[in-house]
Order: C-alpha cells, then sequence, then structure tokens
C-alpha cells in the first residue's frame, strides 16, 4: 500500500491555512488517518453534471488515487441506495445516497464540537467512517458510538475502520432514534441533514453538552449548521453558526415534487404580482428563511415554456398547497392555492428579513423543547417563527 503520509500532512497544512484545523489534536488525527481506506471500494467522479464514472481502489494506478483520496471535494461513493464504484465500468446516471463529505466540511464540524478528553461522542451518519475515525483517534474508540441506516454502508465503514485500528461502536439503524446504550453523550453530531433536531437526541446528551447538525434538508441547500446546548430543564438553545449542506436523513426524506406541474396548479384561489422575486429562493439565506416561514416546502424550477414564459413553482405536498410564479422578464405573477397561502408566508419573511438589513443566516437563533422548535432573528415577532410537533 503506498505511504500517504506526505499527503495527509499536505491537506493538514492546506485546512490550517483554510482556518478550519485550528487545534493541534486534531491535526494530528489528520495527519494519522488514511482518507483512501475509506473510499473503499471506490467513487463516482462527475463527468458532465448528470453521469458519473466510477474510479475503483484497485485497478487504479496509485497515485491518482492518492490524488483523488486527497482533493478537496465530497466523494460520492454510492447511487441510489445500492451502487458502487465496482459494480460498473460505464458511466451511469443516479443519484448520490452516500459519500465522502469534503475534508474542510469535515474538519469544520469536528472542531466545532470543542470537545474535550474523555468526552463521549454520538455520531449520526457513519457513511464512510472518515470523520468516526478522525475522532477516535482523537477520543479514543471506547468514547466513539456512531451510527448508520444502511448495513451495507455500515458494513464498509466498520471494514474500514479496523484496517485503521479502531474498533469502535458502530450501529446499524433508524439515525433518528439515537441509540441509549451509551448514552448520555457529551457531543452529538449528525453528518447528514435533518429538518429539524430530534428531541431523542437531547433526552440522548447531558445537560451542558452540544449537539451540532445541519437542519432545513428540505432543499439540497438553504440549510445551516445548528449549533445548540442541552440544559438541566431538557431543552436546547443555541444558534445557526454557519452555511453547511449534507445529504438528508433517509428517513426524512422528501419524495420531489414531479409529475404534470400545470395539473397540480391548475385551480387557483388568488392571483396578484409577486412583491419579491421568487428567484431570490436560489441564494442560500433566502432559501433558508423559506423553509422556516413554510416548513414542508419544496422549491421547483420548471423550463421555459413554449411562448417563453419563466415558471417557478413553491409546492407543500402535505398541506396540498402551491405557489406558481410566471415572468414576463421583468415582474412576476404568483398564482396560489390549497388551504395555506405559502408565497404570502414566505414573502413576508424575506420582506422583513430585508427590511431589518439582511442579515446573515448566523443571527437565526434556536431554541427546542420537547413540543417545538423555535427560530427568531432579532427582537422582531415577524422573524420568530415556531414549528410544532406532531
Amino acid at each position: 500500500m503506498t505511504d500517504t503520509a506526505p499527503e495527509r500532512r499536505a491537506l493538514a497544512d492546506r485546512l490550517e491555512k483554510a482556518g478550519v484545523l485550528r487545534t493541534p489534536q486534531w491535526r494530528a488525527a489528520v495527519e494519522a488517518v488514511p482518507r483512501e481506506l475509506f473510499l473503499n471500494p471506490g467513487v463516482f467522479l462527475t463527468v458532465d453534471g448528470v453521469r458519473w464514472r466510477p474510479v475503483t481502489a484497485v485497478g487504479t494506478d496509485p497515485a491518482e488515487w492518492a490524488q483523488i483520496a486527497y482533493s478537496d471535494q465530497s466523494l460520492t461513493t454510492q447511487l441510489d441506495g445500492h451502487l458502487t464504484a465496482d459494480q460498473t465500468t460505464d458511466l451511469v446516471a443516479g443519484s448520490p445516497t452516500s459519500s465522502s463529505t469534503t475534508p474542510v466540511t469535515v474538519v469544520d464540524m469536528i472542531e466545532h464540537l470543542d470537545v474535550e478528553d474523555g468526552h463521549r461522542v454520538l455520531e449520526i451518519g457513519t457513511g464512510t467512517g472518515y470523520s468516526s475515525a478522525l475522532m477516535c483517534h482523537r477520543l479514543g474508540e471506547d468514547n466513539v458510538t456512531t451510527i448508520e441506516v444502511d448495513p451495507a454502508v455500515a458494513a464498509r465503514a466498520d471494514a474500514a475502520l479496523e484496517t485503521a485500528g479502531f474498533s469502535t461502536w458502530t450501529v446499524t439503524g433508524d439515525g433518528l432514534l439515537g441509540h441509549p446504550r451509551r448514552a448520555p453523550y457529551d457531543r452529538v453530531i449528525a453528518t447528514c441533514a435533518v429538518r429539524r433536531i430530534p428531541y431523542t437526541w437531547i433526552r440522548q446528551t447531558k445537560p451542558g453538552g452540544t449537539i451540532l447538525a445541519t437542519v432545513g434538508g428540505a432543499w439540497s441547500y438553504g440549510t445551516g449548521l445548528a449549533k445548540v446546548t442541552v440544559g438541566e430543564d431538557g431543552t436546547a438553545e443555541g444558534r445557526i453558526i454557519g452555511r453547511s449542506s449534507f445529504m438528508q436523513a433517509r428517513s426524512e426524506a422528501l419524495v420531489p415534487v414531479t409529475g404534470d406541474l400545470s395539473a397540480r396548479t391548475a385551480y387557483a384561489d388568488s392571483e396578484r404580482e409577486a412583491k419579491v422575486a421568487p428567484s431570490m429562493l436560489e441564494e442560500w439565506m433566502p432559501a433558508f428563511l423559506a423553509q422556516l416561514a413554510a416548513p414542508g416546502a419544496q422549491f421547483v424550477r420548471a423550463a421555459v415554456t413554449s411562448d417563453g414564459a419563466q415558471l417557478l413553482y413553491v409546492f407543500d405536498p402535505e398541506r396540498e398547497s402551491f405557489a406558481e410564479f410566471s415572468s414576463d422578464g421583468e415582474d412576476w405573477t404568483i398564482r396560489q392555492g390549497g388551504p395555506v397561502a405559502l408565497w404570502d408566508d414566505i414573502e413576508q419573511a424575506l420582506t422583513v428579513w430585508q427590511d431589518a438589513g439582511s442579515p446573515d443566516i448566523t443571527a437565526v437563533q434556536l431554541h427546542i423543547t420537547a413540543k417545538a422548535h423555535t427560530y427568531w432573528i432579532g427582537d422582531n415577532p415577524a422573524l420568530r417563527w415556531q414549528h410544532r410537533l406532531a
């Protein structure tokens, strides 16, 4: 096996220069853990934005494989919940369902955990096992429990961890449930996006402990990294500390809105000119706000119509509501239907946010109880949203 120690040191240097690798203990972990072990049997590299090229560890020049393993990018390791790179030699289409997240994201997150010697950590979403190995190196394998919902992914991660010299508590099951065997934990970290932080995670965290998770999840962007501290009263409070993008937890994955969109929007209850351009939803912070104002909503881009009009949609399948937008090149017309006026709620949030100076996502604060999640920005009641739990 090729010695990748130089590549690991170079990776640590880049992460340190980027400002995400800040402590010597985590630098030691990055330099010690071979990322390439956690990419077996191979990866899929994007070709044209639609298709993927399989590259396997076996059969690839060691220098090329090391270059791929230590590149500053996320590396897809599974498509459509089952396909791995060793199962095909052709270009394939598919949706990523497991990956090795870019090292800058992994290291930035684990640095934000603020761990101390002796802390016990619960990781939701083992994935390839690379972040698990980093934490095992830093804290000791007896202090790390990791959960993966996909048995095949978990088996590959276990094999890689063993090869790297670690034997940790790996549990296969529903990542939203957590695992009580070793609770309570000092830290909980999720390497998947969730629409809301499950209260079960709070119950498994010690008072004063930290939970770090990407919230939002209904869209592939417009999500934030939430860092909350668990209180003695069983609630948790904190804030969004930055942008973050992860695959959605499989048990929370939404079914994309497809089919005949014109049929879905045939009967509208109202039509008016939009006060705010819906194209704002293609930006990160407005997309995050839209998910706060209309949880469960999905933003859908449609192709330009035969007469040149651009169409955009917001759907909430659970509440059977929609908003359809059409543009003449300057103004946007909004048609809404269903029991909830989706765009009214989103538009108000965007308008008040703009009036407040368009604060960054890090201005969003969060409070969690067993009954509700509450988000807010400043003291304006129009920038306060409560999501009650069923």
